[in-house]
Protein backbone atom coordinates (compact mmCIF):
# COMPACT_ATOMS: atom_id res chain seq x y z
CA UNK A 1 0.00 0.00 0.00
CA UNK A 2 1.20 3.47 -0.81
CA UNK A 3 0.96 6.61 1.28
CA UNK A 4 -2.45 7.33 2.77
CA UNK A 5 -4.39 10.55 3.00
CA UNK A 6 -6.27 11.11 6.23
CA UNK A 7 -9.85 9.90 6.21
CA UNK A 8 -12.33 12.17 8.00
CA UNK A 9 -13.61 10.74 11.29
CA UNK A 10 -17.17 10.68 10.00
CA UNK A 11 -16.29 9.03 6.69
CA UNK A 12 -17.90 5.69 6.08
CA UNK A 13 -16.36 5.04 2.66
CA UNK A 14 -12.67 4.40 2.06
CA UNK A 15 -11.82 5.09 -1.58
CA UNK A 16 -9.02 2.86 -2.82
CA UNK A 17 -7.19 3.84 -6.02
CA UNK A 18 -5.61 1.31 -8.34
CA UNK A 19 -4.67 0.68 -11.95
CA UNK A 20 -7.27 -0.85 -14.23
CA UNK A 21 -5.40 -4.11 -14.80
CA UNK A 22 -6.20 -7.67 -13.80
CA UNK A 23 -3.23 -7.92 -11.41
CA UNK A 24 -3.85 -4.52 -9.82
CA UNK A 25 -7.55 -5.24 -9.30
CA UNK A 26 -6.75 -8.64 -7.77
CA UNK A 27 -4.24 -7.09 -5.37
CA UNK A 28 -6.61 -4.26 -4.45
CA UNK A 29 -9.46 -6.66 -3.72
CA UNK A 30 -7.10 -8.67 -1.53
CA UNK A 31 -6.14 -5.53 0.44
CA UNK A 32 -9.81 -4.52 0.66
CA UNK A 33 -10.75 -7.92 2.07
CA UNK A 34 -8.03 -7.67 4.73
CA UNK A 35 -9.09 -4.12 5.64
CA UNK A 36 -12.72 -5.23 5.92
CA UNK A 37 -11.68 -7.73 8.57
CA UNK A 38 -9.98 -4.96 10.56
CA UNK A 39 -12.56 -2.21 9.93
CA UNK A 40 -15.93 -3.83 9.17
CA UNK A 41 -17.87 -0.59 9.75
CA UNK A 42 -16.31 1.03 6.67
CA UNK A 43 -17.51 0.63 3.12
CA UNK A 44 -14.76 0.22 0.54
CA UNK A 45 -14.86 1.69 -2.95
CA UNK A 46 -12.33 0.70 -5.61
CA UNK A 47 -11.56 3.50 -8.06
CA UNK A 48 -9.65 2.07 -11.02
CA UNK A 49 -7.94 4.15 -13.66
CA UNK A 50 -5.78 3.76 -16.73
CA UNK A 51 -2.33 5.30 -16.55
CA UNK A 52 -0.09 6.62 -19.32
CA UNK A 53 1.71 3.27 -19.30
CA UNK A 54 -1.60 1.47 -19.84
CA UNK A 55 -2.59 3.74 -22.74
CA UNK A 56 0.63 3.69 -24.77
CA UNK A 57 0.59 0.36 -26.55
CA UNK A 58 2.58 1.04 -29.72
CA UNK A 59 5.90 2.21 -28.21
CA UNK A 60 8.33 0.32 -25.99
CA UNK A 61 7.93 1.76 -22.50
CA UNK A 62 11.71 1.96 -22.12
CA UNK A 63 11.76 4.46 -25.00
CA UNK A 64 9.31 6.79 -23.30
CA UNK A 65 11.58 7.18 -20.30
CA UNK A 66 9.15 8.42 -17.67
CA UNK A 67 9.58 7.01 -14.18
CA UNK A 68 5.90 7.44 -13.39
CA UNK A 69 4.26 5.74 -16.37
CA UNK A 70 2.14 3.55 -14.12
CA UNK A 71 1.82 5.78 -11.05
CA UNK A 72 1.32 9.44 -12.03
CA UNK A 73 -2.49 9.39 -12.32
CA UNK A 74 -2.79 7.49 -9.03
CA UNK A 75 -0.48 9.93 -7.24
CA UNK A 76 -2.44 12.90 -8.63
CA UNK A 77 -5.77 11.43 -7.50
CA UNK A 78 -4.30 10.87 -4.03
CA UNK A 79 -2.92 14.44 -3.87
CA UNK A 80 -6.28 15.84 -4.97
CA UNK A 81 -8.00 13.72 -2.28
CA UNK A 82 -10.16 11.94 -4.85
CA UNK A 83 -9.02 8.70 -3.21
CA UNK A 84 -7.77 7.92 0.29
CA UNK A 85 -5.18 5.21 -0.42
CA UNK A 86 -3.41 3.66 -3.40
CA UNK A 87 -2.78 -0.05 -3.79
CA UNK A 88 0.07 -0.59 -6.19
CA UNK A 89 2.45 -3.34 -7.21
CA UNK A 90 5.99 -2.93 -5.95
CA UNK A 91 7.30 -4.24 -9.29
CA UNK A 92 6.02 -1.06 -10.97
CA UNK A 93 7.53 1.16 -8.27
CA UNK A 94 10.94 -0.51 -8.48
CA UNK A 95 12.87 2.56 -9.61
CA UNK A 96 11.47 4.55 -6.68
CA UNK A 97 12.60 1.91 -4.14
CA UNK A 98 16.20 1.52 -5.34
Amino acid sequence: MSQAASVPDDASVLKMGTRDSTLAMHQTKHVRDKLQLLHPALTYSIESMKTIGDKILDVALSKIGSKSLFTKELEEALAQKCIHIVVHSLKVCYEQVQ
